[in-house]
């Protein structure tokens, strides 16, 4: 196919090929270049597309021209104002700019002739189009070529309209080229030529010396056919981003410029929506072994995209597409199983109709055959096969034939997928964990390309979940964050300083874009810098709108959101049970929603396996203890639970861990409320009424239907001091120490402490209060805020199993939830 007689030199050519954003202006074209320079030596053929726009413009004038519309003479008369201006720019010399000028004017001169006979028939002959569409390849060609000869020694720069040497013929497929025969023009061309040649693409001439074009990136392909010819040793695609994406960076914005690429990869990704190549134009240089590099001309030291015959195998998977705007066909009946010649029917009518078929999947019981076709021809497709399988309609051999328009197709590539267990189930769990429904599956033996049909309106969620499913991205969650108080705030500092490690060593991207507090929130499309969170609340909050809140958290450009509820509001916990159930996971310390009504318990459940949504809530009860986990553990396990009791107030604890009645019990709450022990009401520890939720919330963890009101509560706050002001009832506590002091005597005379204690019974029956417990007692012997469980099980019946640690403190309770974050995380495929 290609020829290396042509240049006289031991070295091989370099193709470099320029499109239009390329030479968008003056600078664009001086930027090229220097890139063109930048390779002295080196046999260069470099071919251009027309300016950016000028095509478009062309063929808007012939259609004006056809419709008799004057206006295709102001377009002429702005085009070339353009290209004349553009020649001023650029070309310093007088030589090269009246060589240019002298052909321009010629060309132009022609253009308005062949627009003129347009307008006067009124319609266009076929070559018509392709005359004019041609000419700003042409136009380029020259002006870049003069630029390049004004800064040459020598005579090492030419340019070549590629209608001189390129032959083509069109069919079914597209243009194919005339190989030997353009060989040989090309031959006599360039003869022992091994300088800088600058080529035209997009045009080339057929069998009868008629101008055509190559079509759609017919400069692309233009580039692709010259190496082939020239025997280049490379092909470079200079365009408008920096390579060949992971997935396309104005739907997921952690893209990442795929190093290397084989040709089978990049024809997946291309056919599939990416938009750099078309699968054909690269069909030349892949016949030929030519690497083709994709670059950046706006950043040319960038090494860019490498496609060739072999690549790295340094993913699994290399790229993520999707094309969108495709109709799910899908034709059902009994009477297809086992009759030869169905699909064939089949596609043969759509051939027929000129609708293409872009996926097919069909099962193995032949009871069904889906396909996919553009969203254009879903209004045609049912016609089509009705009128194709009308007596097996009539007949009821086939029973329907169902059109679902607005769907995508994602594609997932690569081709180290070959052979790697697991990689369906990775892409189909990302999908699954992002809400994402697939409405049909198709993967090729080579297993290098695992494609689903999805709807349209999830494909931006779709490429975010399975890019960071494969690590080709971070895995982002959409973070809405109630509550900077004091568990909340530490938990932002613990957040903000591990950050940069989760980043770098997880790939994990905690991104806060939702704060509130109970009044006023701030939201930030990109991300709060947790740095400067209370700056950014106190400057720019505003009212609290739980509602909106939300809606913001789920984002459709996200693929995970998760509210992180810091508070202990009834009013957000109320929220919980929509949030779950539009799958918006949660994160809590909050007892409100877990311990509220029963029938708002069970509904959190519905709502939670609707959504498919996570509910951790580990810090509800023992901070950061895993407390909850030990019992669901036991009970998944198969093991039996009789009782379970401990003292689960860290606060309560180290108030009876240091009451030894030679100090007043009011002046130990005072205190402990100082060091900031106690909430800042400590009738909230005292009332015993956080004990309480949290044997609630063990309960029903445990399968109990139990309320608060069931149970047996006994408060250490006195009747009379229950609605007064804080002052007034540390005041007026004082007045009741003996109460307290006289059952510590009884106690201390028995040889007990007291402890303030819940207990729950496999029966239901649960209590909270103060209890005396033996001085050996495990619960007599803890550290100032220690939690202690006692799990007695048919396993641990003569021996209970303890979990005892800290259960009190801002670190503490907020490192608690910080570990369900990163729990959470992990569930949703980041590598924790």
């Amino acid at each position: 196919m290609a020829y290396a007689a042509a240049t006289m030199t031991s070295e091989p050519w370099i193709v470099h090929k320029f499109g239009g954003s390329s030479l968008a202006d003056a600078d664009c074209f001086r930027r090229v270049a220097s890139i063109v320079d930048s390779r002295q030596g080196v046999p260069r053929a470099v071919v251009v597309s027309a300016v950016g726009g000028v095509t478009d413009r062309l063929l808007r004038m012939v259609d004006q021209a056809r419709t008799r519309d004057n206006g295709y003479k102001d377009g002429l008369a702005a085009i070339r104002a353009d290209h004349e201006r553009l020649a001023d720019e650029l070309l310093a010399n007088e030589s090269a700019r009246q060589a240019f000028q002298t052909s321009f004017d010629a060309s132009c001169t022609d253009m308005a002739d062949v627009l003129h006979a347009t307008a006067l028939i009124g319609s266009e002959v076929p070559q018509v189009r392709d005359v004019v569409a041609g000419a700003g390849e042409l136009w380029s060609a020259q002006l870049l070529a003069g630029l390049l000869q004004q800064d040459a020694a020598d005579d090492s720069v030419d340019w070549l309209d590629a209608r001189e040497v390129l032959v083509i013929e069109h069919s079914e497929l597209g243009p194919d080229v005339l190989w030997d025969e353009s060989r040989q023009r090309l031959r006599r061309r360039l003869g022992d030529f091994h300088g800088t040649v600058v080529i035209t693409g997009f045009i080339a001439r057929d069998r009868d010396g008629v101008q055509t074009t190559l079509g759609r990136n017919g400069s692309d392909y233009s580039a692709s056919i010259f190496a082939a010819l020239l025997d280049a040793s490379q092909v470079n695609i200079w365009t408008d981003v920096p390579g060949v994406m992971s997935a396309d960076p104005r739907l997921v914005a952690e893209s990442a410029v795929i190093a290397e690429l084989t040709y089978d990869e990049a024809m997946e990704l291309a056919y599939f929506g990416a938009k750099v190549l078309h699968p054909r134009t690269m069909a030349p240089a892949v016949d030929s072994g030519i690497p083709i590099y994709i670059r950046d001309s706006a950043a040319p030291t960038t090494a860019g995209t490498r496609i060739g015959s072999k690549a790295s195998a340094s993913s699994v998977v290399k790229g993520i597409t999707a094309i969108d705007g495709m109709a799910l066909v899908n034709v059902e009946g009994a009477g297809m199983i086992g009759v030869p010649g169905t699909a064939w029917r089949l596609f043969g009518a759509l051939r027929d109709a000129g609708i293409s078929v872009v996926l097919i999947s069909q099962g193995s019981s032949e009871h069904s055959i889906c396909f996919a076709v553009r969203d254009e021809h879903a209004g045609r497709v049912s016609g089509v096969l009705s009128d194709a399988f009308r007596p097996e309609l009539d007949t009821g051999q086939l029973q329907s034939i169902e059109v679902t328009p607005g769907c995508s197709i994602l594609a997932v590539v690569g081709d180290g997928m070959a052979g790697i267990p697991g990689v369906a189930a990775k892409v189909f769990g990302s999908l699954g964990r992002a809400g994402v429904n697939v409405r049909a599956i198709a993967q090729g033996s080579s297993e290098r390309n695992i494609s689903a049909v999805i709807d349209d309106s999830d494909t931006v969620r779709a490429l975010r979940a399975v890019h960071a499913g494969f690590y080709l991205s971070p895995q982002t969650l959409s973070i809405g964050f109630i509550g900077p108080g004091s568990v909340g705030s530490v938990l932002l500092e613990q957040m903000s300083g591990e950050a940069t490690r989760l980043a770098d060593e997880l790939n994990l991207d905690l991104r806060v874009r939702a704060l509130a507090t109970s009044r006023h929130m701030v939201l930030d499309e990109r991300g709060i810098e947790l740095d400067g969170w209370r700056d950014r609340l106190g400057a720019n909050g505003t009212p609290l709108d739980l509602s909106r809140f939300a809606d913001h958290i789920k984002t459709e450009h996200l693929p995970h959101s998760l509210i992180i509820d810091c508070s202990s509001s009834d009013i957000v916990a109320a929220e919980y049970a929509g949030w779950l159930g539009r799958g918006i996971h949660i994160v809590t310390p909050n007892k409100k929603a877990n311990s509220g009504s029963f029938e708002y318990y069970q509904q959190l459940i519905r709502e939670r396996r609707a959504g498919d949504a996570r509910f951790l809530y580990e810090t509800t009860v023992g901070a950061a203890l895993p407390i909850i986990q030990t019992l669901r553990d036991l009970r998944e396990t198969g093991d039996r639970i009789t009782r379970i009791e401990g003292i689960f107030s860290g606060t309560l604890a180290y108030l009876f861990n240091l009451y030894d009645g030679t100090r007043p019990f009011s002046a130990l709450v005072r205190e402990a409320r100082e060091l900031g022990y106690t909430e800042p009401d400590p009738r909230d520890d005292l009332s015993g009424m956080d004990v309480a939720r949290k044997v609630v919330i063990l309960g029903r963890e445990m399968g109990l239907e139990l309320e608060l009101d069931d149970i047996q509560l006994e408060s250490l706050v006195p009747e009379v001091l229950r609605d007064c002001s804080i002052e007034q009832f540390l005041d007026g506590l004082a007045d009741y120490d003996h109460v307290i002091a006289e059952v510590y005597r009884q106690a201390a005379n028995a040889g007990e402490v007291l402890r303030y204690i819940g207990r729950l019974e496999a029966d239901g029956s649960a209590s909270v209060g103060l209890t005396p417990v033996s001085a050996d007692s495990a619960f007599a012997h803890i550290n100032l805020t220690d939690n202690i469980v006692q799990f007695q099980t048919a396993r641990y019946c003569d021996n209970p199993l303890v979990v005892q640690g800290p259960g009190a403190g801002p670190a503490v309770t907020a490192g608690g939830v910080f570990a369900d974050l990163l729990r959470l995380a992990g569930y949703l495929g980041a590598s924790v």
